[in-house]
């Protein structure tokens, strides 16, 4: 269960912190390419790829709304689980 909620965080991580440091059609392919890589171990890293193959033709008002987004759904699906573990049921 935890080990769960930790690779979510990394890959999240991980996936947000290459969209950052790299930019141009680097990003796509480096998210693409991550998101192959982890496969379905992090459902919240979903949104974070199709919007990671889109971020070279986004502007920053767009990508920054879409960053604040993500996050969003990921703050909801974190809640979600919590509140599933409290009633004794899986992520």
């Amino acid at each position: 269960m935890i080990d769960r909620l930790i690779v979510r965080f990394a890959v999240l991580g991980v996936v947000l912190g290459a969209g950052l440091l790299l930019q141009g059609c680097v990003v796509g392919a480096v998210v693409g390419g991550t998101a192959a890589v982890v496969g379905g171990a992090a459902k919240a890293t979903g949104a974070v790829v199709g919007a990671g193959v889109d971020a070279v033709t986004t502007s920053d008002e767009e990508t920054r709304a879409r960053r604040e987004r993500e996050q969003r759904d990921y703050e909801r699906e974190q809640r979600r689980c919590e509140q599933r573990q409290r009633q004794g049921k899986t992520c």
